[in-house]
C-alpha cells in the first residue's frame, strides 16, 4: 500500500503545499489551469448544495477567484484531487480556520466520481498531512444531516459527532440542519495505520 509522500518542498518564505500521493489519487495545490475542470464539476446543484461556501451556478470565474484567494476565504490549505490513472480532476479537499482555534475540513467530489471511495482516500491523506505538518491538536468538520455519504467519510476517518446546529449554505441562500464532528490528534495517532494513506513506519524489519 502506498503512503502519503511529500514530493514538493515548500517554496522559500511561503507556506508550501506538498503533493500527496495515495493508492489511486494525487493531491496538489490547485492552479489557474485547473479552473475549467473545477468549474465543470462544481457547476452541479447536487454538489453545490452539499457545501457551505460554493455558489451555484458555478463558473470558471468563480474557480479562478477561489484559486487566487480573492473570495475573502479564511487562511488554510487546499488540495486539488486527481486520479493517478489518466489524471482526471476529481474534486477539492481543504482545511481552513473560520475564527476558531482549530481548522475545519471541507471536501467535495464531482458526481461522476461518487461511490468510489475517493472522498475517504483523499481526506485521510489530507488529515495525515495536517497532523504531521502542523502541531494541531484537533480538526473539526460539519456536514448536512441529509448528506449520508459525507457523514460516512468522516466516520471512516475517525471523526466523532459533537452536536448539531445550523449551517449556512451559499447555494441555497439558507441555513440548514447540520451535524458537527471533531477528530483529536490522539485519535488520529491510534488510527494512523488505517491503510492506503498511512505514513511509512520507521521500524526496521529484521528477517532471518
Amino acid at each position: 500500500m502506498n503512503a502519503v509522500q511529500v514530493r514538493v518542498p515548500a517554496p522559500p518564505g511561503e507556506l508550501g503545499i506538498p503533493v500527496l500521493e495515495t493508492e489511486r489519487l494525487i493531491l496538489r495545490a490547485p492552479t489557474l489551469d485547473d479552473a475549467p475542470a473545477i468549474a465543470a464539476l462544481a457547476n452541479n446543484r447536487n454538489v453545490a448544495e452539499m457545501t457551505a461556501s460554493m455558489p451555484y451556478p458555478y463558473r470558471v470565474e468563480n474557480a479562478e477567484a477561489w484559486i487566487l484567494g480573492k473570495t475573502g476565504q479564511t487562511p488554510g490549505v487546499a488540495f486539488a484531487i486527481f486520479e493517478k490513472k489518466g489524471g482526471a480532476f476529481v474534486g477539492i479537499c481543504s482545511y481552513e480556520w473560520h475564527g476558531e482555534t482549530i481548522p475545519e475540513i471541507g471536501y467535495w467530489a464531482g458526481e461522476p466520481f461518487w461511490g468510489r471511495g475517493y472522498g475517504t482516500e483523499a481526506v485521510r491523506a489530507m488529515i495525515d498531512h495536517a497532523f504531521t505538518a502542523t502541531e494541531l491538536e484537533a480538526l473539526a468538520a460539519t456536514c448536512r444531516v441529509t448528506n449520508v455519504a459525507s457523514r460516512r467519510v468522516l466516520e471512516k476517518c475517525g471523526f466523532q459527532w459533537t452536536g448539531a446546529g445550523l449551517c449556512r449554505v451559499r447555494a441555497l441562500r439558507a441555513s440548514v440542519p447540520s451535524d458537527r464532528f471533531r477528530l483529536e490528534r490522539r485519535t488520529w495517532a491510534s488510527l494512523r495505520a488505517w491503510g492506503k494513506t498511512r505514513l511509512p513506519s520507521k521500524r526496521k524489519v529484521v528477517r532471518g
